[in-house]
């Protein structure tokens, strides 16, 4: 007896046999024919999945009343087989009807395939990966209709899918550790269908950096607007859960962020995404103006020190192109307290903290998926299907990741872990440099 899945007593060393003796011959010219469908309502695959569950039910049945089918029932257990039942089974290959047996008792409860049970779970698994990739209800209704031949409604395909909401409430619900060394902080736009009207809200996002470099989706709220409000509401959220203390959070430059993530985490420092700053500040340039505008902005961004940035920032501001666009100047200027702080870093933490692009790389896919659906019907649909897509996204990453398991290093492709999985700087490094700069913050959580 060799290993089950690739040896004669599994099921590919069945094929092979039936293959090399001609077996199979026969059935594959009716397949090219045309003669034989492989799935459908008269498929191949759904009449071989309809012989299976049968004979496993007449085992379950046989198992319960205890006597083969075919013999005389004992008369001192007072139960006998008593017929069947015809049941419509939709399944990922087709849709089929299969006879359930039935015992004269009633009490015989099958298995393999549930009372009340009308999909394969498999099927239930399909719709719901269609939808977290981005298909509608209705496309998914289509789909299943014109590839496998099964006919659902779009009913019984949203209740599938809103068989997820209690995972997504104990996945929001979950408590989170005491101290993270970087959480950001960023929201994208959806629309929702509120009070019979189509709005755009905000569905806000926060990722959090463990201390061993391992990066997990916090959490996602929708509301109406993103404001430093509702950012308040979030970090409390956050502390209620578990987290107690955070070093650095990086966020945009929204008015009000910085003192509503300092009131919940007094020591935090937080650090304004220089990526949003610089477009901030190009939306006032020209378009043949602009290249020669980030070459000097780079010179602020990239200084050595805050001395250094200062000195290149009053430059270009007394330059032609800084009185040409005074308010580039001034967007500095305003932003400047919480520009900074990442300047004291050296350039392996500055990689770490100088951006939200952790996070807007993520987005960047959610809303490829979520303007597919043109609006939601509630916030809750709306977090359900970022849910969903978070997850969608990770395993087609654990796929890849699986794909240059034994490659060199510097011939992986695979995109790090989206929920879980280290960041793509040397987080060893940086936490090391953060410890050194923050020795009472960091060595307690080592």
């Amino acid at each position: 007896m060799t290993d089950e899945k690739t040896g004669p007593a599994g099921g590919r060393g069945v094929v092979e046999d039936l293959v090399a003796s001609g077996g199979l011959d026969g059935l594959f010219e009716r397949i090219d024919s045309g003669e034989v469908g492989l799935t459908g309502a008269d498929g191949l695959l759904p009449a071989l999945l309809k012989e299976a569950l049968e004979r496993g039910l007449q085992a379950e049945l046989t198992e319960h009343l205890g006597y083969d089918k075919g013999e005389q029932a004992p008369v001192a257990r007072g139960n006998a087989r008593n017929g069947t039942t015809v049941k419509t089974i939709s399944s990922e290959v087709g849709s089929f009807e299969i006879e359930v047996p039935r015992d004269r008792a009633g009490s015989f409860t099958p298995r393999l395939v549930r009372k009340g049970q009308r999909r394969m779970d498999g099927l239930d698994s399909m719709i719901i990966s269609l939808y977290a990739g981005g298909m509608t209800v209705r496309e998914i209704r289509h789909h299943l209709e014109s590839t496998l031949g099964v006919e659902l409604s779009v009913g019984t395909i949203s209740r599938i899918t809103d068989a997820v909401a209690e995972a997504v409430l104990d996945w929001q619900r979950r408590p989170l550790e005491e101290f993270y060394p970087v959480v950001y902080l960023d929201a994208i736009r959806v629309k929702v269908r509120v009070d019979h009207r189509v709005t755009t809200r905000s569905a806000h996002i926060a990722v959090g950096v463990d201390m061993d470099g391992i990066k997990h989706v916090l959490g996602i709220w929708v509301q109406a607007e993103e404001g430093a409000s509702f950012w308040a509401h979030v970090c409390a959220e956050l502390a209620n859960r578990g987290v107690k203390d955070v070093l650095i959070v990086c966020c945009d430059g929204l008015t009000g962020l910085p003192e509503a993530i300092e009131a919940t985490w007094p020591d935090s420092m937080v650090q304004t995404c220089v990526v949003h700053l610089i477009r901030a500040s190009m939306r006032f340039v020209a378009y043949q103006d602009r290249k020669k505008v980030a070459a000097a902005l780079k010179q602020v961004y990239a200084a050595p020190s805050e001395e250094a940035a200062l000195e290149a920032l009053a430059a270009f501001s007394s330059s032609p192109l800084g009185d040409k666009y005074p308010e580039t100047v001034a967007t500095w200027d305003r932003a400047w307290e919480r520009f900074t702080p990442f300047l004291a870093f050296p350039p392996m933490l500055r990689r770490v903290i100088y951006t939200t692009n952790s996070i807007e790389s993520l987005n960047y896919q959610l809303r490829k998926i979520s303007k597919n659906r043109g609006h939601f019907p509630s916030d809750e649909a709306a977090v359900k299907l970022l849910w969903l897509a978070i997850c969608n996204i990770e395993d087609k990453r654990a796929r890849e990741r699986d794909k240059d398991r034994n490659l060199p290093a510097d011939k992986r492709k695979a995109k790090p872990r989206v929920v879980e999985g280290r960041i793509t700087t040397n987080w060893k490094q940086a936490l090391a440099q953060l410890a050194t700069a923050y020795p009472d913050r960091i060595n307690p959580h080592l």
